[in-house]
């Protein structure tokens, strides 16, 4: 099929020495904080919740949207919970969790993004399982009735915000194998889910002008202890929606010593998830812009073998720059090429 058709895809390409070790200490060892094992069973509404045991873990929205006049546009929504300690019991201002909230508005001309920062244990963040509900201020993603979806999902900063309902009747994917997700060939890993299946309707607002938006959503839920090895010091992701119905995960984390190490799902229309062979993935940066006083790829070759897939996926916006505590790239791609 032709990949112009292909729904435009969202997909955070970071070189992120910043996020990637300091952020929650990831490349470090795990200390006394939980582990990530593989074989344990991931259950719904629990794992919705937060996992205080763990070091780090996030409840991560990116959104495919386009407005009344045909325009396409991005917007994201992200939650970040750290435990400054293991084996938390602090309640209050005692409490060792704290939380990071991120949001970013992206068009073809112009990117805008926010920040919030909160200490866990007062009520300002934090995540319940059922009904779900995340919030960072006045910031919320949360269920509107006894079951998870649908969701309503809102957020604001400086000349834009936007209030958007997610719904969805397709259960969670597991990522990986079975939800553990290696992120080595040394033994980091993470509990990693998504839910790719979201329709969205709503309203953005940006520069004090409405806008009618539709389109689709793609939330990843991870959480983890260690989740990178200490020479890895960036990460490159991406998800697409394809015509077929199916949808496509690939990372990539970059190393200072070591090649980088690959990994994706294919996940079917029906929500069956396969782990992709590391061997079967490329991911090839074509062209470079000028970012935030960085040099980032902004145009790629994936392909995936095996599954016939070939195409090149564009910045809709190079200029996607969260220049947040941690910075990273975060934005909406076209995509050109073919698919079986």
């Amino acid at each position: 099929m032709n990949a112009r058709a292909l729904l435009t895809a969202l997909f955070l390409l970071a070189p992120l020495p910043a996020l990637a070790q300091g952020f929650a200490g990831l490349g470090e060892t795990n200390g006394t904080y939980a582990p990530v094992t593989p074989g344990t069973a991931i259950t719904f509404p629990r794992d919705h919740g937060a996992h205080p045991g763990h070091r780090i873990e996030w409840w991560y929205v990116t959104a495919n949207l386009t407005d009344d006049t045909g325009a396409p546009l991005g917007v994201q929504w992200t939650l970040f919970r750290q435990a400054n300690a293991p084996d938390d019991t602090g309640t209050g201002w005692a409490s060792q969790q704290y939380w990071m909230g991120h949001t970013a508005l992206t068009t073809a001309k112009a990117h805008r993004h926010a920040e919030r920062l909160a200490r866990g244990g007062v009520g300002q963040a934090g995540v319940d399982a059922a009904p779900f509900a995340a919030w960072i201020d006045d910031w919320s993603f949360e269920s509107t009735d006894a079951g998870f979806s649908p969701l309503r999902l809102s957020a604001n900063g400086d000349d834009f915000s936007y209030a958007l309902t997610l719904a969805t009747d397709a259960p969670m994917v597991l990522q990986g194998e079975d939800g553990y997700s290696r992120k080595s060939d040394r033994g980091q890993a993470s509990y990693y889910v998504s839910q790719p299946f979201f329709t969205v309707t709503g309203t953005v607002t940006l520069d004090g002008t409405p806008r009618t938006v539709t389109g689709r959503a793609w939330m990843d839920r991870e959480w983890s202890s260690q989740p990178l090895a200490p020479d890895q010091t960036g990460w490159d992701w991406f998800s697409l929606h394809l015509d077929s119905g199916a949808k496509l995960m690939l990372f990539r984390l970059r190393s200072n010593d070591r090649a980088p190490y690959f990994a994706g799902n294919w996940i079917a229309p029906d929500g069956t998830s396969t782990a992709l062979s590391p061997d079967a993935i490329t991911m090839e940066p074509l062209a470079t812009a000028p970012v935030a006083g960085r040099t980032l790829p902004v145009e790629w070759r994936l392909a995936v073998a095996g599954r016939d897939l070939d195409v090149t996926v564009t910045a809709l916006n190079p200029d996607s720059w969260n220049g947040t505590s941690f910075p990273y790239w975060e934005g909406p791609i076209s995509v050109t090429g073919s698919q079986g």
